[in-house]
């Protein structure tokens, strides 16, 4: 017995409803938390790469084999608690949100006018949705990188939540909130104005509209486009990735104000190597990642009878 909603399954009777953006976010809380519980393994390593280069130096396989000899395979699966919830809570919001802001501004541009400003809305979209989804995000992100760089720190979620509330206070999850902002808002803007762009691309190279193409088709174009936008999201988004992981590993930056921190963390890798350590493993996650979710996310929609919005090209 399907134990979903039938009220969310129920096609919507207006295109771009209240139900439509409720089916958005739900299916964008879908895709992230598979995607993101999928890579958790990659991201263990990717972690552990930035937080100690020195002793995690053999690479994408060679951190998996390394991590699985000292402390089993079980330790890949590592924060995936706070991963699966953690990533649905923002993904609701991210993808919702950006549903909601960018149809929102369509309607107030209008079609012709929206069409020629689509990559701005697109950005800004990503921006806003973003920003507001990473303050529901960053207590959970926070107690993922704490348990993946100290594994004996927590036996769970909860009682990393509890650890460190009691430890830390409420301003322990909200430490790394200025450099998860820096890393999500471009990588998402990265993400859904190069993904948004590279589909519109594909579909005036093939001469057709979504709604003339197939499921198989237009699923197609989601998961070519998703990887170009996450290979793209990542490069531009690692820096600020590498400062994540560094400051919510207890005593990274010594003491002081969080920008302090975070200035010396920066002086102490240097630009280069805070660009490139572990680059590599972080753009296979993310191309991986961003096909995914975008293709989850049109199937998720196509079985909740939502019809996904796309910009309209006027001149076609």
């Amino acid at each position: 017995m399907n134990s979903m909603n039938p009220v969310l399954l129920a096609p919507s009777p207006v295109q771009y409803d209240g139900m439509y953006y409720l089916k958005g976010a739900a299916a964008g809380g879908i895709c992230c938390s598979i995607t993101h519980g999928a890579l958790t393994p990659v991201d263990v390593v990717k972690t552990r790469v930035q937080l100690d280069s020195a002793k995690y130096n053999r690479g994408l396989i060679g951190g998996f084999r390394q991590i699985i000899a000292e402390e089993g395979a079980m330790a890949l699966t590592t924060g995936l608690g706070a991963t699966c919830i953690g990533y649905f809570i923002q993904g609701w919001f991210k993808f919702g949100g950006v549903e909601v802001i960018k149809i929102n501004i369509v309607d107030k541009l209008g079609v012709e006018k929206a069409w020629e400003n689509k990559t701005a809305i697109y950005l800004t979209a990503a921006a806003c949705a973003e920003t507001v989804a990473d303050i529901f995000l960053c207590p959970l992100e926070a107690v993922r990188i704490r348990s993946v760089s100290d594994p004996e720190f927590c036996d769970g979620l909860a009682d990393g939540f509890s650890k460190m509330a009691k430890n830390e206070g409420i301003m322990g999850f909200y430490s790394g909130l200025l450099p998860i902002l820096a890393k999500q808002i471009p990588y998402t803007m990265a993400k859904f104005g190069v993904q948004g762009n590279a589909a519109d691309s594909m579909y005036t190279a093939m001469g057709k509209k979504p709604s003339e193409l197939g499921k198989g088709a237009n699923l197609g174009v989601s998961l070519l486009s998703g990887v170009i936008a996450g290979v793209a999201a990542a490069i531009i988004s690692h820096p600020a990735d590498t400062l994540l992981s560094k400051v919510n590993k207890a005593g990274a930056g010594g003491d002081g104000p969080m920008m302090t921190r975070l200035a010396n963390i920066a002086s102490e890798i240097g630009f280069y190597k805070l660009c490139t350590v572990g680059l590599i493993p972080r753009c296979v996650m993310i191309g991986t990642l961003t096909a995914g979710q975008f293709g989850i996310f049109d199937t998720v929609m196509n079985a909740l009878g939502a019809s996904k919005f796309h910009f309209t090209n006027p001149n076609a």
